[in-house]
């Protein structure tokens, strides 16, 4: 079966950095591509960014490029969001995303003053 537990999030100012974590588990994570997403308050899901089964590839929403950093470790099946330059508006509730279907329950992250 597949788990995702996300931590790392908390209270942040504007301009400070956090690291987000996804441990998976019940999949072949070394196989799988792998996503973070995020929902506002108010807002729908977006995409924020993914990383190949590799980890050689990466992409990003416009917002966060050049300020967050995904990356994986498939030795220990933990994916990451190195975010740092924070703004209010990355306000949300980040979640990671396996294979498409699978989501973890997402950890609150709030930038503020």
């Amino acid at each position: 079966q597949v788990h995702l537990v996300e931590s790392g999030g908390g209270l942040v100012q504007p301009g400070g950095s956090l690291t987000l974590s996804c441990a998976a588990s019940g999949f072949t994570f070394s196989d799988s591509y792998m996503r973070w997403y995020r929902q506002a308050p108010g807002k729908k899901r977006e995409f924020v960014a993914y990383i190949t089964s590799a980890g050689d590839y990466s992409r990003y929403t416009d917002s966060v490029e050049g300020r967050f950093t995904i990356s994986r470790d498939n030795t220990n099946n933990t994916l990451n969001l190195q975010m740092n330059s924070l703004r209010p508006e990355d306000t949300a509730v980040y979640y990671c995303n396996a294979l498409g279907d699978y989501w973890g329950e997402g950890t609150l992250v709030i930038v503020s003053s």
